[in-house]
């Protein structure tokens, strides 16, 4: 592969590795990387015998942030549900795990994209030609990690909205932006290595000697050298 098109598609691969990596721990264990968030304003929310001003869903818990910004997060796990009441406690809505199941794509995803990495370091022609087709793969399945986030803040926007008496703000959180990221770095990458394998061959092409389109007349075969 030309190295004018290499470097670019491992350094391509590289960053996305590094956000869906990122994303893929996300909350309990990475505070500042959530999918999506609502912030209550003054208002005291309750959940789950919880108080709080602010609720951020990550891939594996969602957590709690009262008016000191002191966090209370559930116990990670894959698919949790939660139930939200307004201050005066006479409406609530849920959201159920149906749509926080999904949220384990964003670590296949990752996975992918590692192998992808991986291959993306060889000269190989074949190689290469997998690595290209499995960063799209990547990318496909980072595709399906963003729908599932849009439906996920999507949704939490609706619940929070039917509550009655309640201001909240939902907004997309730093995961929700950093898959959207990596979704768009894995396509680049696909298309830089496709490019430079496609160069490589057209480079081996035009490297043959070429033949020779002078004609011979039938009676010079009997000249004497």
């Amino acid at each position: 592969m030309a190295r004018a098109f290499c470097i670019p598609g491992v350094l391509f691969l590289a960053a996305a590795l590094v956000l869906s990596f990122l994303t893929s721990i996300s909350l309990p264990y990475l505070p500042a990387i959530d999918i999506a968030r609502t912030h209550f304003g003054t208002q005291v929310i309750q959940s789950e015998q919880q108080a709080f001003t602010d609720i951020r869903f990550g891939v594996w818990a969602p957590c709690y942030y009262d008016e000191k910004e002191d966090r209370t997060c559930f116990k990670a796990a894959h698919g949790y549900k939660i139930s939200i009441s307004n201050q005066e406690k006479t409406a609530n809505v849920i959201i159920g795990s149906s749509w926080t199941q999904g949220l384990a794509v964003h670590p296949v995803a990752a996975g992918v994209t590692f192998i992808a990495f991986l291959m993306s370091f060889s000269q190989h022609v074949t190689v290469t030609l997998a690595a290209s087709l499995t960063s799209f793969l990547a990318a496909f399945i980072t595709l399906i990690a963003f729908a599932i986030d849009i439906a996920l803040f999507a949704y939490l926007k609706h619940q929070v909205n039917k509550l009655p008496d309640v201001n909240g703000n939902t907004t997309a959180g730093a995961g929700f932006w950093m898959t959207l990221a990596s979704f768009i770095l894995l396509l680049l990458a696909g298309c830089t290595v496709c490019f430079g394998r496609r160069r490589e061959r057209m480079s081996g092409a035009t490297s043959y000697p070429a033949l020779s389109s002078e004609k011979k007349s039938f009676w010079s075969r009997f000249r004497r050298n």
